[in-house]
């Protein structure tokens, strides 16, 4: 893979750049593009979404590790791990705004704190790609669940989500 290759993927096209916060920039331009992607095209199936992941993960894990044994361990430049948690979290979120508000907000929560053993998933084959990869993997999970709670519930009291 080539240098120019290596950095636009793994820095989600420039974004893990950012000089404050790469990650939530690149997780807010990552929930844009698919608010997008919604609008002009309807709803994109989950079956798409997963293989968009298969993808985003298969080469986020050497590309992570490249990276990492570049630039020091989990580099904050690279950020194509905010892009698989992103699609784990918007796994069968409807195109409503409030969807993906939510869902940006709540995986940004989970990716941050790192709950509920999503800590541990950084060490995964003794930390690199995979444990880069892996962390934001759980906290997308987490999020993809809190989101459609939190929707349902928002529904259910009545405000039309």
């Amino acid at each position: 893979m080539s240098r120019f290759s290596l950095y636009a993927l793994g820095t989600f096209f420039g974004t893990g750049f950012a000089p404050f916060a790469p990650a939530t920039v690149a997780s807010f331009a990552f929930t844009v593009l698919w608010w997008l992607a919604w609008t002009a095209f309807g709803a994109i199936p989950w079956w798409m979404t997963v293989a968009m992941l298969v993808v985003v993960t298969g080469i986020g894990i050497p590309i992570a590790g490249a990276l990492e044994r570049i630039h020091g361990e989990d580099p904050s430049l690279v950020v194509i791990d905010e892009i698989a948690g992103m699609l784990v979290t918007f796994l069968g979120v409807t195109a409503s705004p409030w969807g993906f508000v939510l869902g940006f907000f709540w995986f940004r929560f989970f990716d941050i704190l790192k709950p509920l053993g999503v800590r541990r998933l950084e060490k995964l084959g003794g930390g690199g790609g995979l444990g880069i990869m892996a962390d934001d993997i759980g906290a997308g999970i987490q999020a993809c669940l809190a989101t459609h709670l939190t929707l349902l519930l928002l529904a259910r009291a009545g405000w039309g989500l």
